[in-house]
């Protein structure tokens, strides 16, 4: 509960307060001007990103390897790509963290690394219904 009200409405704040500063700053037209250019190189990098994840899972499933560390890549652009798409400075930086491949690979040793945790406590379960090739995915709140 904790980290949704963090979420919807200290975050925000943060990105509200930060964003009127820097139009003080800078200008409002400038600071409109650095959402909208880190928007449009966000989403190109996310779509480029995306792309290059997508042929490497494919690649895998085609020689028989299960591709888990590009899922989870895909899962962190995707993470990145929505951050990207809301209007702010951090929340970009964090979009961009998830996105660049050398910040990426940090963040992916620690998600899967939580991944695992989750996993092995129990808190995470998997199961699948084969006929219709559809998993379930459970996570108990902390």
């Amino acid at each position: 509960m904790l980290k949704l009200i963090l979420l919807f409405t200290v975050i925000p704040l943060l990105e509200l307060t930060l964003l009127i500063r820097l139009s003080h700053l800078w200008g409002t037209t400038s600071t409109i001007l650095l959402v909208a250019i880190t928007g449009i190189i966000g989403a190109k990098l996310t779509k480029l990103e995306g792309t290059s994840t997508i042929s490497k899972i494919n690649a895998s499933l085609e020689q028989g390897k299960m591709p888990t560390d590009n899922l989870v890549d895909g899962l962190l652009i995707l993470i990145g790509g929505a951050m990207l798409i809301t209007p702010g400075l951090l929340t970009d930086l964090g979009g961009f963290s998830c996105i660049i491949p050398l910040t990426r690979s940090k963040i992916k040793i620690l998600t899967k690394h939580r991944l695992s945790k989750l996993i092995t406590t129990g808190r995470v379960q998997f199961s699948s219904n084969n006929s219709q090739e559809e998993v379930d995915i459970k996570i108990e709140d902390e």
